[in-house]
């Protein structure tokens, strides 16, 4: 009989007591989700009226509230999709011959850096404290032509980590070049890539390897929260976005197989899919230019393309700091605008011969939606006020909070009272109905500036 190694203890059975506390909780939730739905119809049926001569808008409308919706409940089916992925490979991917028995895969972090004084040396101490073997375990630090302390933070690091391996670059080369120098001196069989200012939490490293137990597992992105969520309102409305595009969106991919991008925060891959897509990948160019930001996207689209699936794991905990001011918080937003478009054209290259349902059913409405509020949330932000004196406007912007209410049921069922983040999701509503959204006309007006944007 195989021994099979376990790190999570006895499995500890809710009480009788607990059943009904939970159970109440969860029909309650339920029950204030089907109001707000309730609530979104007669809205909607109001809208109807004032929109009979904004049919396109009108119909828009509805579109995007039930894709809203299909993914809310694709999300429900992510646990157990997640629990058939690895329950049918109860093996893990390296075999001890000589016990019978197995042990974990050598697993390997690569970190590219430039210019992390602050936060280098959190990351790397965090990497080197995992729960994991040490003999099975390194961490490749490139230094990308960093021109303040932190190659000297570095070399001191090296002198108390054996299994550090660092690599200085005097010219900055850019952070792709970095991942891609961090795969090819890589020794472990499954690869996990890090933001320079993130890092897994260390007792639930040992989860990192447990969906590539499953061979058709080529990539998989671990849930991640701001550090730094408490430092201000915009920090803590970063977390419950977070929190949100993992817990749910990267769920509701994750339950087909197909997440779209395994987060260049906290990601892992098995190094031999990578390695023979790395110059493809280092070559990249979008209008005649190398293309320099969505690396983690453009990256997670080749393990696709290759017909492995991509999953999201909520069992790896992850953290990161995201910004705290608002300048550097659009700087963000719109390289990642820039990524997210030059990559969903190079998906949906192979995006239908590779997966028809999520095609049509996620992937191309996700484009569409995406493409086409900032031109619709104008004519109902912007000409509809101005031109009418009815309450389409009104009407618009309660429909719109009443869909993140939904979200924000979904989000207080799986968070199980954890995490408190949820009412900062009405506030990210309105910012990004009044001015993300339209950021992305910009990123793709400015698309040819192919600097990183965030410092």
């Amino acid at each position: 009989m195989q021994n099979l190694h376990t790190t999570a203890g006895p499995i500890a059975f809710p009480s009788r007591r607990s059943l009904p506390v939970d159970f109440m909780f969860r029909l309650s939730m339920i029950l204030t989700g089907g109001l707000i739905l309730f609530f979104i119809i007669i809205v909607k049926a109001r809208s109807a009226a004032e929109l009979s001569t904004e049919p396109i808008l009108f119909g828009y409308t509805i579109f995007v509230i039930t894709f809203q919706l299909s993914r809310l409940v694709s999300a429900w089916f992510y646990k157990s999709t997640y629990r058939k992925i690895i329950s049918d490979f109860p093996i893990g991917p390296v075999k001890n011959i000589k016990s019978g028995g197995d042990f974990l895969s050598k697993v390997s972090i690569v970190v590219p850096c430039m210019n992390e004084e602050k936060a280098i040396e959190n990351t790397v101490t965090k990497c080197f404290e995992a729960d994991y073997p040490k003999d099975r375990f390194e961490v490749i630090v490139i230094n990308d032509g960093s021109t303040d302390r932190t190659g000297e933070i570095l070399q001191g690091l090296k002198k108390r980590y054996l299994n550090l391996v660092v690599v200085d670059w005097k010219k900055n080369r850019g952070k792709r070049h970095g991942m891609a120098a961090g795969f090819r001196l890589a020794k472990g069989e499954i690869v996990v890539q890090l933001d320079s200012d993130s890092y897994i939490d260390p007792p639930t490293f040992r989860n990192v390897i447990k969906p590539f137990r499953n061979p058709e597992v080529g990539a998989v992105s671990y849930h991640t929260d701001p550090e730094n969520a408490e430092q201000n309102l915009l920090t803590k409305m970063q977390a419950a976005y977070y929190f949100m595009s993992f817990k749910i969106l990267k769920a509701a991919e994750s339950t087909y197989g197909v997440v779209l991008c395994c987060s260049g925060c906290a990601s892992a891959y098995r190094k031999n899919i990578v390695l023979p897509l790395l110059d493809d990948w280092l070559e990249e160019k979008f209008l005649g230019l190398p293309v320099t930001w969505g690396d983690d996207r453009s990256i997670t689209n080749r393990v696709l393309r290759e017909g492995y699936k991509t999953i999201y794991s909520d069992e790896a905990s992850a953290f990161t700091i995201c910004p705290s001011t608002f300048k550097q918080f659009l700087k963000q937003q719109i390289r990642w605008k820039k990524g997210w478009f030059v990559n969903s054209i190079f998906a949906s290259k192979f995006i239908v011969r590779r997966e028809p349902f999520v095609a049509f059913i996620y992937f191309f409405p996700l484009m569409v939606v995406t493409v086409f509020t900032p031109f619709m949330a104008a004519r109902a932000l912007i000409y509809n006020s101005a031109v009418h004196s009815d309450l389409s406007l009104l009407f618009y912007v309660l429909g719109v909070f009443l869909v993140v209410g939904m979200i924000a049921v979904q989000y207080k069922m799986v968070s199980n009272g954890k995490n408190r983040y949820w009412p900062y999701l009405f506030i990210w509503a309105f910012i990004n109905m009044t001015i993300l959204v339209f950021l992305l006309p910009y990123a793709l007006a400015t698309i040819q500036n192919r600097k990183w944007g965030t410092r």
